[in-house]
């Protein structure tokens, strides 16, 4: 069974699996400072991939690493401490949902905070998936002012 739909756009859920392993592998560089490569090749050979988008996945954890600093700056106006308090699941959701709204205009926002949300629900502190909502979204409308404007008007 693959994990494209007919259109050969992946189906959601391959999504989300790439998502939950992006979180844990952010999570592990953010951790331990290892090369991103050793990284993916471990999660690749210790998970089965068949139902993850693994192009997604390996976005996710590359593009967030690489734009670490200015998802940061972009994070900080909205958080109530510094990134180094942040829970480290917090900082890695925080900084995917970031990325995916700044880099991936192809997914819509609000899937985009409702995926963190999840995740954060599944990896997370109990509650801390309300902060992780509250931040993107007032993060969304300075990222994606046009679509946040026409969702709102709705």
């Amino acid at each position: 069974m693959s994990s494209k739909s007919s259109e050969g756009r992946f189906k959601p859920a391959a999504r989300r699996k790439a998502r939950q392993m992006a979180l844990q592998a952010v999570y592990q560089w953010q951790m331990s400072g290892n090369a991103l490569l050793d990284i993916e090749t471990q999660f690749r050979a210790h998970n089965d991939m068949t139902k993850v988008d693994g192009g997604y996945f390996h976005s996710l954890l590359h593009g967030v690493a690489r734009e670490a600093s200015r998802l940061d700056d972009e994070l900080a106006p909205y958080l109530d401490r510094t990134l180094d308090q942040l829970d480290p699941v917090e900082k890695a959701a925080l900084r995917i949902g970031s990325y995916e709204l700044m880099f991936h205009q192809e997914v819509p926002y609000r899937v985009i905070i409702n995926e963190a949300i999840e995740l954060t629900k599944l990896f997370g502190a109990q509650d801390s998936h309300r902060y992780i909502n509250g931040i993107l979204d007032r993060l969304a409308p300075k990222l994606r002012a046009d679509e946040t404007r026409k969702a709102r008007q709705r």
